[in-house]
C-alpha cells in the first residue's frame, strides 16, 4: 500500500484501503488485447469498473490521460506489449459508437473496419474510452490517432446491470459491459467472459450496501 492525501492507496488498484476492488476481480483470458484509455476525473470514482476490467482482463492495459503523446499513444497502438519485436503487429479497433456530428468536437470519418479482422480476435487490439459521453468525445477529439481507427460497433446490447451510475443517454453500458458485450462478439464462444459480469455485480452489490437506496 502507498499513502496518497492522508489515506492509505491500494498500489494495484489505485483505490483507498477500505475500498480496495482486488478482491472482486476475476481472472479472464481472451484471444483479444485491451488498451484502456481513462480520464484522468475517472481514476479516483469509486463507481467507475476500468479498473476492475483492466484487473480482470490479464491481456490489458490502462493507460490515464485525456491528450496523449502522439508517438507514445502510436506505440500503445501499434507494439507489443511484451517488447517482441518480430511479433506480428495488432490489429487496433476502437470501441465507440457511431454518433451524430457535433460542430464543437469535429470528428474525421472513421475507416471502415475489414471483415478479415473479425476472424483473427487474437490480431486485435481493443480500444476502449473510460470517461462521460461529454470527455470520451473530447479525449477523441484531441487525439487524432484515435480517430483514425476502425471502429467497432455493439450489436444486440442488453439493459444495463450496472445500477449504481445513472445513464444519460438510452442503451449507455458502464465501461466493463460496453467491452464485456464487444469481446463477446468477437469470442462467442468464451465462456470466461461470463466472469466479467460477475465481478461488476460483486462491485455493484458492495456499494449499495455501503450506498443504500431510497
Amino acid at each position: 500500500m502507498s499513502s496518497g492525501a492522508g489515506r492509505a492507496l491500494c498500489t494495484r488498484c489505485a483505490r483507498a484501503q477500505r475500498n480496495c476492488i482486488c478482491a472482486l476481480a476475476q481472472r479472464v483470458d481472451c484471444a483479444a488485447e485491451v488498451l484502456i484509455l481513462q480520464h484522468p476525473l475517472e481514476v479516483h470514482e469509486a463507481k467507475g469498473t476500468a479498473r476492475l476490467l483492466h484487473l480482470c482482463l490479464a491481456r490489458s492495459r490502462l493507460e490515464i490521460g485525456e491528450q496523449f503523446d502522439a508517438q507514445q499513444l502510436q506505440d500503445w497502438l501499434q507494439q507489443d506489449w511484451q517488447g517482441d519485436a518480430g511479433a506480428p503487429a495488432p490489429r487496433s479497433v476502437l470501441l465507440y459508437p457511431e454518433s451524430a456530428p457535433d460542430p464543437a468536437l469535429p470528428l474525421a470519418p472513421a475507416p471502415a473496419l475489414p471483415a478479415e479482422w473479425l476472424q483473427a480476435p487474437a490480431r486485435l487490439r481493443l480500444v476502449v474510452i473510460d470517461g462521460t459521453w461529454r470527455k470520451s468525445r473530447k479525449m477523441l477529439y484531441r487525439n487524432p490517432l484515435l480517430q483514425q481507427l476502425p471502429r467497432l460497433a455493439l450489436h444486440e446490447l442488453p439493459a444495463s446491470r450496472y445500477a449504481i451510475r445513472r445513464a444519460h443517454r438510452p442503451g449507455q453500458l458502464s465501461t466493463l459491459e460496453a467491452t464485456a458485450c464487444a469481446l463477446a462478439q468477437l469470442e462467442p464462444h468464451n465462456q470466461e467472459l461470463d466472469r466479467l459480469l460477475q465481478a461488476m455485480d460483486a462491485l455493484v452489490r458492495r456499494e449499495q450496501q455501503w450506498r443504500p437506496q431510497g
